[in-house]
């Protein structure tokens, strides 16, 4: 995954960056760990996000909803 820039789409909807109104990410698998499960060592186990990282700011977006579309961008 990738270190090239995406832009993404929900629907009909472009994204963009809630600090900054940036409009290019960095996409990132997100672990969403819970207590019980890394106690247990079956974080591995746990639902998973894409953390979108906002390529002018930082700021990351999580989404669990598997309907964003991402699309290469050419930064």
């Amino acid at each position: 995954m990738g270190s090239k820039p995406v832009r993404v789409a929900l629907g009909e909807v472009w994204l963009t960056c809630q600090v900054c109104q940036g409009d290019l990410f960095r996409e990132r698998r997100v672990l969403l760990n819970s207590a019980g499960m890394e106690f247990m060592k079956l974080a591995w186990a746990d639902e998973s996000a894409t953390g979108l990282i906002c390529w002018q700011c930082g700021y990351v977006h999580l989404f669990v909803n598997k309907a964003i579309k991402l699309y290469k961008a050419d930064k």
